[in-house]
Formats: structure tokens, C-alpha cells, sequence
């Protein structure tokens, strides 16, 4: 298996990377992304879903979550 490049957050700041979101993308329309601070937990799912939660984040649809 090939390592995976992947991208770091702008909005994870310029500290040491430890706090940061990475976001790679594999075989076929595979998007993988992982919290640097538990970087044995990583999350796959596709573009368009992908897609579909920045956007509902974006709009609050989570906000209750919290």
C-alpha cells in the first residue's frame, strides 16, 4: 500500500501539527481523514458524502451535538 499524501487544515493553525485535521484521498473516490493526535484513527468515506457533512457543519445542522 502506497503512503497517502495528505493535506493539512488552514484552520489548524501554525502550531507544531499536533492539533491538526489531515484529509488524503485514495484509490478510486476514497477520502481519508485523521486528527493528527490519534493518527491510528482514520475516518474513509467518499467526496460527495464528504461534501454533504462540510456543508451540514457549515449550516449548523450539528450544533446541537455540542
Amino acid at each position: 500500500m502506497q503512503p497517502l499524501n495528505r493535506l493539512k487544515s488552514p484552520y489548524s493553525g501554525t502550531d507544531d501539527g499536533s492539533t491538526c485535521l489531515k484529509l488524503a484521498t485514495g484509490a478510486g473516490d476514497a477520502r481519508h481523514l485523521r486528527e493528527s493526535d490519534d493518527a491510528d484513527t482514520i475516518i474513509t468515506t467518499s467526496t460527495a458524502k464528504l461534501r454533504a457533512f462540510v456543508l451540514g457543519a457549515k449550516a449548523g445542522e450539528f450544533d446541537h451535538l455540542l
